[in-house]
C-alpha cells in the first residue's frame, strides 16, 4: 500500500532517479513520443494555458513540455529531492517556480488562479486520503474555465482480486474519484479507464472542471483496454521521428538544431 510515508521515502530517498524518470516512458519510445503521441492528443484543447499547476512533477519529465505552454508555471511535490532537481533543470525559466508540500496541501496556490492542473504517472501512487484532500483543492484552484487532468489508480475497482501491480494505490478507483469531484461541485468531463503494464485496467485518466464552468457538458466514460497497445504503436511508428532529431542535435547538426 503506497501511503504517504512510502511515497516520501521512495521518491525522496531510495529511488535513484538515474534516468530522471525517462525509464517510465520506454514503452512509448521516450517521453517526447509519449507526450506528443499519447498525452497531448487528450489534452490539446487546454493548451497553451495562462497558468499551469503540475502536481508531483518528479524530475520534470512532463514539466519540460508544460513550461513553454504557459505564462506562469507552478510545480508542487512532496519530495524535496525532486523540487531541488526541477529548480536546477528549469533555472532558465523565470516564469516557473517549484514548491515542496506535505503531500496533501495546495494552499501555496491562490484560489481561482489556475487554467490547467496536470498530473501524470504520479498520483497513481496516491491513496484515498490524498485524493480526498487534493480534489476539493484542485477545484478551488481552477479558474472558471480551467480544467484538471489527473492520472490516478483504478485498482480499488478490482476489489482485491488481483495483486498490487506497479505500486498502485489500492483504495482509489474511477468511481471514487468521480464521486469526490461531484461532491465538491465539480464536473467530470472525461474518464478513460486504461490498462497499464498488464491486461487489467488498473489506471484512470480523469479530466474534470468546476461545475459552473461547463454546465451543459455531460461526462464521457471510456473503457480502453488497448492503451498499452497504443504505447507500442507510438514507440514503433512515432518515436523514430523524435530519435532522429535528438541524434542530430547531439551530433551538432546546425540545420536541424536551428529547426528545433
Amino acid at each position: 500500500m503506497p501511503d504517504l510515508n512510502w511515497n516520501k521515502t521512495t521518491w525522496g530517498a531510495t529511488y535513484a532517479w538515474s534516468a530522471g524518470g525517462e525509464e517510465w516512458s520506454e514503452t512509448w519510445g521516450g517521453s517526447e513520443a509519449q507526450w506528443f503521441g499519447a498525452i497531448l492528443p487528450r489534452l490539446h484543447r487546454f493548451l497553451p494555458a495562462r497558468r499551469i499547476l503540475e502536481i508531483a512533477p518528479g524530475f520534470g519529465r512532463w514539466t519540460k513540455f508544460l513550461i513553454p505552454a504557459c505564462e506562469e508555471f507552478v510545480g508542487i511535490d512532496l519530495s524535496e529531492k525532486c523540487i531541488e532537481a526541477c529548480r536546477d533543470i528549469f533555472a532558465s525559466a523565470p516564469h516557473a517556480r517549484f514548491i515542496t508540500n506535505d503531500g496533501f496541501s495546495l494552499e501555496a496556490v491562490p484560489d481561482g488562479s489556475i487554467d490547467l492542473i496536470f498530473s501524470f504517472d504520479s498520483l497513481v501512487h496516491a491513496e484515498h486520503d490524498v485524493m480526498t484532500s487534493y480534489i476539493p483543492q484542485v477545484l478551488r484552484k481552477l479558474s472558471p474555465q480551467g480544467a484538471a487532468f489527473l492520472h490516478h489508480s483504478n485498482l480499488f475497482a478490482y476489489g482485491g482480486t488481483i495483486g498490487v501491480p506497479h505500486g498502485r494505490a489500492v483504495s482509489v478507483s474511477a468511481e471514487i474519484v468521480a464521486d469526490l469531484i461531484h461532491r465538491n461541485d465539480g464536473a467530470v468531463l472525461v474518464q478513460e479507464i486504461v490498462n497499464w503494464g498488464c491486461k487489467q485496467m488498473i489506471d484512470c485518466l480523469t479530466l474534470f472542471a468546476r461545475r459552473d464552468g461547463y454546465p451543459s457538458i455531460g461526462p464521457v466514460r471510456l473503457n480502453n483496454p488497448h492503451f498499452m497497445a497504443e504505447a507500442v504503436h507510438i514507440r514503433n511508428f512515432q518515436s523514430p521521428y523524435s530519435a532522429i532529431f535528438a541524434e542530430r542535435r547531439a551530433s551538432g547538426d546546425g540545420a536541424l538544431a536551428a529547426a528545433g
